[in-house]
């Protein structure tokens, strides 16, 4: 149903918000081949251009390459590194985790805290802080600064694997939205569509969404579709209503996040479109959190008509996120779908509410 083993390396590969090099290079090489132009813009944004038969309006895809990391701030006198989060963390889920540093070559440290064994009752029922962390690299201090400097990029370390119906990995958020741009712009290979598509695999989305803001000024879209992982709250303890999505359910179609109210018209024809095209999906509504869409949707001169094809995701921001392999291809197939009829709508239909 889906290339795992093309989506187990975009996973794997390293890119923290800044320091998007390694992974931008590899999605590079394989777009170049199913687009006619492709670029890099100041900001490090990668830019697929694929043509359209009407070139006096734009559409854009927003997929971002950065996923969650840290950076190095100081390596103490035992030679322990200390860290600043890139992104947001819940600290309970740094625990016992193996991280990458990349200094003068890639080497792995673990995350460390104060041992439950020594800790006073108090401290016991404490919330961890991410700054009770340490990484521990195995060596002094003399051996770690040969390699390590401050302000070095730090990632999780930890690979993809299937799991019934599912694929589990670290940062499908947002790397499974990169795969589906992809493999989308791969399907669009040779075929026709309405008006000029610029899939944009963005930088700097966790740390405040900087990438799609500069893309979005930019290219000046007339239509943008974000593509981003969603929650999927449907696990033990929880009630429907906040659930938000629902894991093996289809693709979601935004309806808001905590950034943006999507334009009605696009909810619209997304819902359309997935009913006419028998793909099955579902409303999404996050009440926090945002995605590239409200760059697109607010930094156009005169805005962007805006919407989100959203992936539902499990235990987000950890490193056993989780995906359902038919809401992915789902996805590709929406997406798709969009793209390809956007001239076949009247967008300038309002709805009356």
């Amino acid at each position: 149903m889906i290339n795992v083993e093309l989506l187990a390396t975009i996973t794997e590969t390293a890119g923290a918000p800044g320091f998007e090099n390694r992974i931008r290079t590899f999605i590079k090489d394989q777009v170049s081949p199913f687009v006619d132009e492709v670029s890099i813009d100041a900001m490090g944004n990668l830019i697929a251009l694929k043509k359209g038969k009407d070139s006096s309006k734009r559409a854009m895809v927003a997929a971002h390459l950065d996923e969650i990391g840290f950076m190095v701030t100081g390596i103490d006198d035992n030679g322990f590194v200390r860290f600043h989060t890139l992104g947001g963390f819940d600290p309970k889920t740094l625990t016992a985790q193996r991280v990458i540093v990349h200094g003068k070559k890639d080497l792995i440290g673990v995350m460390g805290s104060k041992p439950i064994h020594v800790m006073t009752p108090e401290e016991r029922t404490k919330s961890l802080k991410t700054t009770d962390f340490f990484i521990d690299m195995g060596m002094k201090k003399e051996e770690v600064e040969k390699y390590i400097e401050i302000g070095n990029p730090i990632t999780r370390q930890r690979e993809l694997i299937e799991m019934g119906d599912c694929v589990n990995a670290k940062s499908l958020d947002n790397r499974v939205s990169v795969f589906i741009l992809l493999e989308t712009l791969k399907e669009l290979k040779g075929k026709e569509i309405p008006y000029d598509l610029y899939g944009v695999f963005t930088v700097q989305e966790e740390i405040g969404i900087r990438g799609a803001i500069v893309a979005g000024h930019h290219i000046e879209p007339h239509f943008g579709f974000g593509l981003d992982t969603t929650i999927a709250f449907d696990v033990p303890g929880s009630t429907p209503h906040e659930q938000i999505t629902k894991m093996g359910e289809g693709t979601a179609i935004k309806i808001m996040d905590g950034s943006t109210v999507c334009d009605s018209r696009m909810v619209r024809y997304m819902k359309e479109t997935a009913d006419k095209n028998k793909i099955k999906w579902q409303p999404e509504i996050l009440t926090a959190g945002g995605t590239d869409t409200a760059g697109m949707q607010r930094m156009a001169k005169h805005g962007t008509i805006a919407g989100a094809v959203s992936i539902p995701t499990r235990h987000i921001h950890q490193v056993i996120e989780m995906c359902h392999k038919e809401d992915i291809y789902l996805s590709i197939q929406l997406l798709k779908a969009c793209l390809s009829n956007l001239d076949q709508f009247d967008w300038s239909h309002q709805d009356n509410f």
